[in-house]
């Protein structure tokens, strides 16, 4: 399983970007929960937005509240991550994150096996200009 961010870039302080994470894979896997981690250069990563995909629950950072609104849609293994009034601040590479349950056969012991993973994507540059 894997996941790839999408929908960085630059923008004037004020503005909005719309990032999106969607996770691959070739076994059958769900998802448990994603979250949107960033990092800022010289800085140490933090939690930015989190998702239950089971619950629907969600929980933000108290720098983004009223600002950034995740959502994501199980059936479709995707994350959204609405950014508006976007501050200089808010510079930073942003990361996805996944709690995946996944199952596959394994040929070796005949049977099928099932794991949890904790997947990241590679990250996706967001530049807020003041």
């Amino acid at each position: 399983v894997h996941v790839v961010e999408s929908g960085g870039g630059l923008v004037q302080a004020g503005g909005s970007l719309r990032l999106s994470c969607t996770a691959s894979g070739s076994s059958f896997f769900s998802i448990n929960a994603m979250d949107w981690y960033r990092q800022a250069p010289g800085k140490p990563r933090e939690l930015v937005a989190t998702i239950n995909f089971r619950g629907g629950n969600t929980k933000y950072a108290d720098s983004v509240k009223g600002r950034f609104t995740i959502s994501g849609h199980n059936g479709e293994n995707t994350m959204y991550l609405q950014m508006n009034s976007l501050k200089s601040e808010d510079t930073a590479v942003y990361y996805c994150h996944a709690d995946v349950d996944s199952s596959f056969y394994s040929e070796t012991l005949e049977t099928d096996v099932d794991e949890q993973l904790e997947v990241w994507g590679q990250g996706t540059l967001v530049t807020v200009s003041s």
